[in-house]
């Protein structure tokens, strides 16, 4: 960040002001005071269209949060990843978000600088592009979840060598290992099933050992969760097989810093906090910016890619107009309705006193209990659980199990995935 503290802060006209503070408060979990309009009932989430001259896509959008919603079942239902959704909105509770709040949905993004084809995968901001067509241009982008620090995924040009449905996983020996280590030993190989970390659709790439495919843990989508490979939704994984065929050009990159054009507006889009300042990748956004700064002739208002830079939400905001007047082209956020249900939302099953289940938790603390059941619910495949009360204090029980092997498989989960010491509740026999 070192070319940016070095220069004075310059003053751009006041209109152009008024509208990056705007968009930059709404960025934050203000929105609540946006000014009501008639809710829009849908928005573009996956396919758009791609002008020539073009780095945008999408809008932005924004929604009011009901009683029982978290943010990875919005993410998922909108096509994000959860990533996305908390960084827009890095105030809101991931799991027990309060009702009626409204949050942003960052359904804009900015394409990665590289040449449009194929498809190319942006780790930084954990979302996948697919290129298609030779005159008008469409992209398909879907949200992904990459490898860990530990295990980080590749970088670099590659293809789709072959595609498999429901997929056999041959479980690699450093993995089994891990396992091993945690008291979870695996098979040699997992086949297609519930319990098959592959999904429904593999794409196997041409760097071997990395796929790209589906899940059973969609709450995982947006993190750095993987092994290696880049997985998707369910639903999402479905239409990138459909469509893509073998052979088809596969390129990795790791891009913090977005710099876009759309309509003689330049957009600067950041994925990396300060304290992750990746100096390379930064060096390169900063010549970009330089470089249209002196063809335009015009000064960009550094203090504003300043607060960009600090805040790194994720969204593209509008820092420089090229020619006057271009800023009126930038399209206001779509207030939408919320859905009659979430897509992909875990259903819990009433608890039966005939039927095993598990004490996971019993606080004095209701909004706790609350966060654990949620995320003991989006543990994949799902562990239901529910909260119940109980004089003062607040029970987190999973289940029903029909029979104490699945109750116990649960038990085992929840203490190797969330090392919850959890307890056995046997069935009330009847007499």
């Amino acid at each position: 960040m070192r070319h940016i503290l070095d220069l004075s802060l310059l003053t751009r006209r006041v209109r152009f002001i008024f509208l990056l503070i705007g968009i930059i408060y709404l960025q934050g979990c203000t929105v609540r005071h946006i000014v009501s309009k008639p809710l829009e009932e849908h928005i573009k989430q996956n396919e758009f269209s791609v002008a020539k001259g073009d780095d945008v896509i999408g809008r932005l959008a924004i929604i009011r949060l009901q009683k029982g919603d978290t943010l990875p079942d919005i993410a998922r239902h909108f096509g994000l990843g959860i990533n996305e959704v908390s960084a827009a909105n890095p105030e809101v509770d991931v799991w027990v978000p309060m009702a009626g709040e409204r949050i942003i949905l960052p359904l804009s993004f900015i394409l990665p600088d590289v040449p449009r084809k194929g498809i190319v995968i942006n780790l930084a901001a954990m979302r996948l592009f697919q290129f298609t067509g030779n005159g008008p241009m469409t992209v398909s982008t879907y949200p992904v979840g990459v490898g860990t620090e530990e295990r980080p995924s590749p970088t670099g040009q590659m293809h789709v060598e072959r595609k498999a449905i429901r997929p056999t996983w041959h479980v690699p020996a450093s993995i089994a290992e891990d396992h091993r280590k945690k008291g979870d030993p695996l098979p040699d190989k997992v086949l297609p099933g519930p319990l098959n970390p592959l999904g429904e659709y593999a794409l196997y790439l041409s760097k071997p050992s990395y796929l790209i495919h589906g899940t059973n843990k969609p709450a995982s989508v947006g993190l750095r969760a993987t092994n290696g490979c880049i997985r998707l939704y369910p639903e999402d994984v479905e239409n990138l097989f459909e469509n893509t065929p073998v052979r088809t050009p596969v390129l990795i990159v790791n891009q913090p810093y977005l710099v876009g054009l759309r309509d003689g507006v330049v957009y600067l889009e950041v994925h990396a906090s300060p304290e992750d300042l990746d100096t390379d990748e930064f060096d390169k956004a900063y010549a970009k910016l330089k470089a249209i700064e002196n063809k335009s002739g015009h000064r960009l208002d550094w203090s504003k890619v300043k607060t960009v830079l600090a805040e790194a939400r994720g969204i593209p905001v509008p820092i420089f107009e090229i020619s006057r007047g271009s800023v009126r082209g930038i399209a206001e956020p779509i207030e939408l309705r919320h859905p009659g249900r979430l897509y992909g939302r875990p259903a819990i099953p009433e608890l039966r006193t005939d039927a095993w289940s598990v004490l996971a938790a019993d606080t004095l603390d209701e909004v706790d209990a609350a966060r654990l059941a949620a995320i003991i619910n989006h543990q994949g495949p799902q562990i239901p659980a529910r909260v119940l009360s109980k004089s003062d204090s607040y029970r987190v029980i999973a289940g029903p199990f029909d029979n104490i092997k699945d109750a116990k498989d649960a038990l085992k989960r929840l203490k190797i995935d969330l090392e919850i010491e959890g307890k056995l509740i046997e069935p009330v026999r009847k007499r």
